[in-house]
């Protein structure tokens, strides 16, 4: 033990007499130190040094986390010894675990040494140290002033910073390149805050002698300065009649484009408005005399600007005593009005207050409000009530294109602009009216009776809802029961087996009574077919064409009423038949050019089923029976009747003075054979079918 001690002794002696040169390290501001293989114990003979560095500035504090190091007595034997500039700051071993053994560096440099014997306890294997060490910011100005008589570290005032420290000066002072001490100036200082205080050097003290101090206030524009002289206000005058003579000491101030005036005297100038952002003040004395000098705070007031004029029809936002540079004005107009600038409409306006006193855009102008073009009516037109160029209030009215077109509901309704843009209705609703068809009500009105078979032609726009079909060159008919809906008979656009046929293979053509005419225009596009999906042997035979374009009605194209729920057949009323199927001419049946029709009575539906029977048994291959679905129209007489080309047509009743359609021509035996009657599909049967349709097939 003898032997170890002295070998440690030794390093220690050479450690802290300055033979060792501490390696560079980077500097860090925290880390960690740990003895050899710790937290497992350490071995004997250890010798281990760490050179710690954090930046300028600042000391280490050092922290030990654990300490176990074998005890002894001023840890002699096993130690770790924490040394600044070769000064033991302290010396550790034995068990500790609280963490209060701390350090602080005088320095921003530390040295750690570690050191083992060789031998170690045998029950207990001691495991070394842990420590924490962190850079702690030096106050410097807190601490003593050099013993080498160079003064303080700041003349004046001192400011601690992270890792430093940096001095400043009293008014009327400059910090010398020695970034130490100060030195009387009073000369190219610019203030430039809102507001102040400035004073003469060594006020309330005489001032000194040979100066020509300038103080420049210049702050931003838009705003005027005022200066506040304290009362304590003494600058050497001479006295003459007329007042102070400032002819040795003065103070100087000078405003933008004025005459510069000289203060001097024992009276305090007071408060001076300046009016402008910028004053100059130069402070003079001579090598002779004695003034005290003075003192001020100045502040500013912000410029002002004209009060704005009235806006017509609008209004002038905040309303204020007075405007001030910055303050900000705002234009609303008053409801049904647009704010207008140079000719184009803008969304808001808002005007600022500028440094110049003037504001920054002249006001706008309120001007009405237009709606725009009112949104054209289909089918139909609009009047102006009152107002004009579709401004604010402007009334107008819609209509529908008579006959062919009535107003839902039937009711002509007002609409007026309103201030949010929009043409309005007086429950202000903004949604336009609806042109719906007129139905069943021809402008030509049938007089007198005629017959298919043999007849004449039917007046013109008489029957506009009729419509004739071309189905792979035969000729059939079909009812308009819509802008976009023809109703036919199914078995017109089904062949032989039953099947229907394509589109393209029927042609629609309407609106003309001729059947020349007709041609010579281009039939309406198909969009779909639709046959009752029952349809079978003549029962359930009705069928729905669908158009591509919506139809435009006029007097010689419109469509037939559909019938009311609940509607009657009762029998021997009269109804209206129509075609371009065959007529007799001269003994002889030929295909009509000419829209025929006659007027022919409903037949009791047990005379009908009786005629049916005996056509059964007279024509063996007729198939059809009588069904709920149909119904007879005729006369027991020859010659009144629907033929060939007729299928698919409409048989019209009348319910105060409106055309329905109450069937579509079907069937029959012969054409005009006495006790022989046409059968027809009963359309009222079908009407909910038919909606349905129509409304599957909107798009």
């Amino acid at each position: 033990m003898a032997w170890t001690a002295r070998t440690t002794l030794c390093f220690l002696c050479v450690l802290v007499c300055g033979s060792w040169r501490p390696t560079h390290t980077k500097h860090v501001m925290y880390g960690e130190v740990q003895s050899p293989q710790y937290p497992m114990p350490y071995a004997p003979n250890l010798e281990k040094q760490w050179d710690l560095s954090v930046p300028e500035g600042y000391q280490i504090q050092l922290t030990f986390t654990h300490l176990d190091i074998e005890p002894s007595d001023s840890c002699y034997y096993d130690a770790v010894t924490v040394v600044y500039d070769q000064n033991v700051l302290g010396r550790f071993c034995g068990q500790e675990n609280s963490g209060n053994q701390r350090v602080l560096s005088p320095g921003n440099r530390l040295t750690l040494i570690f050191q083992s014997d060789d031998s170690n306890p045998e029950v207990h294997q001691p495991v070394g140290f842990s420590a924490h060490y962190q850079a702690i910011d030096i106050d410097e100005c807190a601490m003593p002033e050099p013993k080498d008589d160079s003064g303080p570290l700041c003349s004046q005032i001192c400011h601690n910073t992270l890792g430093s420290y940096i001095c400043s000066c009293y008014h009327g002072y400059d910090l010398r390149p020695d970034q130490r001490t100060c030195l009387l100036s009073c000369g190219g200082g610019i203030f430039d805050e809102l507001e102040g205080h400035l004073s003469s050097p060594g006020y309330p003290e005489h001032s000194p002698h040979g100066m020509s101090c300038q103080y420049t206030i210049s702050v931003e524009a838009g705003f005027t300065v005022t200066l506040n002289f304290t009362d304590d206000f003494h600058i050497e005058s001479i006295d003459v009649p007329q007042g102070p003579d400032c002819l040795h000491h003065w103070l100087m101030v000078t405003i933008p484009d004025r005459k510069p005036v000289k203060l001097c005297g024992g009276t305090s100038p007071g408060v001076m408005a300046t009016n402008s952002n910028t004053v100059q003040l130069d402070y003079h004395t001579d090598w002779a005399g004695l003034s005290h000098g003075w003192s001020l705070d100045y502040n500013t007031h912000r410029v002002k600007c004209p009060f704005p004029n009235t806006v017509a029809n609008g209004r002038v936002t905040p309303v204020l005593t007075e405007y001030s540079y910055r303050d900000y004005i705002h234009v609303r107009c008053n409801q049904g009005y647009k704010l207008m600038t140079d000719g184009s409409e803008i969304q808001s306006f808002s005007s600022m207050c500028q440094s110049n006193g003037r504001w920054h855009l002249p006001l706008p102008e309120c001007q009405l409000i237009d709606c725009g073009q009112p949104e054209p009516l289909l089918n139909g037109g609009l009047t102006f009530i009152s107002g004009s160029k579709n401004q604010y209030r402007s009334v107008i009215q819609y209509h529908c294109n008579k006959p062919s077109y009535d107003l839902l509901g039937g009711v002509n309704v007002s609409y007026t602009c309103a201030s949010d843009r929009k043409w309005r209705d007086n429950n202000n609703v903004p949604v336009i009216p609806t042109c719906i068809p007129v139905c069943g009500e021809p402008t030509a009105q049938i007089t007198g009776i005629q017959r298919i078979l043999g007849g004449e032609t039917a007046p013109a726009n008489s029957i506009p809802w009729q419509v004739m079909l071309t189905v792979n060159g035969g000729r059939g008919g079909g009812i308009v029961i819509g802008d976009r809906w023809i109703m036919t008979a199914a078995h017109v656009l089904t062949n032989s087996e039953g099947n229907l046929v394509e589109k393209g293979a029927v042609k629609v053509y309407m609106g003309n009574n001729n059947v020349n005419e007709l041609l010579k225009h281009e039939p309406a596009n198909i969009a779909s077919l639709h046959v009752h999906p029952k349809y079978s042997n003549y029962d359930n035979d009705i069928a729905l064409i669908k158009l591509q374009q919506p139809l435009t009605f006029h007097e010689a194209l419109m469509p037939i009423c559909l019938p009311a729920e609940g509607a009657e057949y009762t029998t021997n009323i009269v109804g209206m038949v129509s075609g371009f199927g065959m007529t007799l001419v001269k003994n002889q049946m030929l295909i009509t050019n000419k829209l025929k029709y006659v007027r022919i009575p409903i037949v009791d539906q047990g005379t009908c089923s009786d005629s049916v029977i005996e056509a059964k048994k007279a024509y063996r291959e007729l198939r059809s029976d009588l069904t709920a679905n149909m119904f007879c129209v005729g006369v027991p007489e020859a010659g009144t009747d629907s033929c060939q080309g007729d299928s698919g047509s409409a048989f019209a009743l009348s319910t105060d003075g409106k055309f329905w359609v109450a069937g579509i021509v079907s069937w029959g035996v012969g054409c005009g054979v006495s006790g022989r009657y046409g059968v027809y599909t009963k359309v009222g049967n079908y009407v909910e079918w038919i909606n349905k349709i129509k409304q599957d097939n909107q798009n």
